[in-house]
């Protein structure tokens, strides 16, 4: 995605959440998936992650282009986008959620362990979620790691029944970011 698509992406996920509102964004965080099975590994990585937090409110969102995830293997990423996430129909990913109970959150004390639930959106499906990770505020920067599971069925990505078993049914989501304070 050219820097143009993001920065609309990004002021545009920033008005949405209000204006008035203390908020950190990068353009930049990073989404990877591992899938393990017997018969192969496959690691995929985006570092074109579009996110906003508010600080007052603890909404977040992020947005991804799935074209941009790079795998090891050139056919693997071709495989990942022609047939399994179609990201020609489906282009992009989104999640729209919360972090809970973040009025009794204290990000002065190093990292905070924190729960975010939310709406995920892929491949033409939404689904609630909740995920376990750390918020960090380091000079200035607030940092987010988490890591989370997704099932493929539940977005109804289908896999032809001769590789079944070299993708996992469950995909294991790593999700970090380093967020500049909007001004």
């Amino acid at each position: 995605m050219n820097k143009l698509k993001i920065s609309l992406l990004a002021a545009t996920m920033t008005l949405s959440m209000g204006l008035s509102a203390q908020k950190y964004m990068t353009q930049n965080g990073t989404v990877s998936f591992y899938s393990s099975t017997p018969m192969e590994d496959i690691e995929a990585v985006n570092k074109q992650v579009s996110s906003v937090v508010d600080m007052e409110t603890g909404n977040m969102a992020f947005s991804l282009l799935m074209k941009a995830f790079t795998f090891e293997k050139a056919l693997m990423q071709e495989h990942f986008n022609e047939k399994y996430v179609e990201s020609e129909k489906y282009p992009k990913a989104t999640f729209k959620g919360q972090i809970k109970d973040f009025d009794k959150l204290k990000l002065d004390e190093g990292a905070v362990d924190v729960m975010v639930s939310g709406t995920l959106s892929l491949h033409g499906e939404s689904k609630e979620i909740e995920a376990k990770g750390t918020l960090e505020m380091n000079d200035g920067q607030l940092i987010l790691h988490s890591k989370f599971n997704v099932q493929v069925a539940d977005f109804k990505i289908k896999v032809p029944s001769a590789v079944e078993d070299n993708i996992a049914k469950t995909i294991e989501v790593t999700v970090d970011g380093a967020y500049e304070e909007v001004q």
